[in-house]
């Protein structure tokens, strides 16, 4: 088996989704001995947002690439490919402003490939990259629930996920841990999901 732990907060060793990624690949770690883990921290190396260098050696045939995405491509291609390697993905997203942080963005947009991850079907879209694990340890300093008008953090990474076909996805919450004693409170409860997986 192998787990890609991909962390996007920029909060450094305060962070929340952090500690809930270790806890998870630990569990994961506990219950398959033999499992390879690679790390991918967005947080402290993000990638820069795509631009038409980055574009074009990612979608782009080689062929139609200029010196720039031939010179792109490499390290480009790489990110998709250390997420198509893996068995299970352990993503840290914490809530930055109602969403997810940049990083984490710039890194989905590098997974979004059409005719790799996905493709256009006369019955509409179609999901290429199922067949692997996604557990999203989502971390929020107020309380927002299930299905609430204000989160497009959870609820991107779901419809972004299933959209490439990926549709085994389990959500770690830690909720309100920026209310007083919510941390404490949150991180009990995150942990007994995590036992549970």
């Amino acid at each position: 088996m192998k787990i890609l732990k991909v962390d996007s907060s920029t909060n450094g060793g305060d962070s929340v989704s952090r500690e809930l990624t270790d806890m998870i690949v630990e569990k994961l770690k506990s219950d398959n001995p033999d499992a390879d883990i690679v790390t991918r921290d967005l947080g402290t190396e993000p990638l820069a947002h795509l631009n038409p260098i980055t574009t074009g050696a990612i979608r782009m045939g080689e062929d139609d690439w200029t010196d720039d995405m031939k010179a792109a491509a490499p390290a480009e291609k790489a990110i998709l490919e250390e997420f198509l390697s893996a068995d299970v993905v352990v993503i840290g997203a914490p809530m930055y402003n109602f969403t997810i942080p940049s990083a984490l963005k710039s890194w989905i947009d590098r997974l979004g490939v059409p005719r790799v991850t996905f493709r256009y079907s006369e019955n509409g879209p179609e999901g290429l990259a199922g067949g692997r694990k996604i557990i999203v340890a989502s971390a929020r300093g107020g309380n927002y629930g299930d299905d609430s008008p204000m989160d497009f953090q959870e609820s991107l990474l779901e419809t972004f996920f299933n959209f490439i076909g990926i549709d085994d996805i389990t959500v770690i919450r830690a909720e309100g841990v920026g209310m007083p004693e919510g941390r404490k409170k949150a991180m009990a409860s995150a942990k007994e999901q995590i036992a549970a997986l």
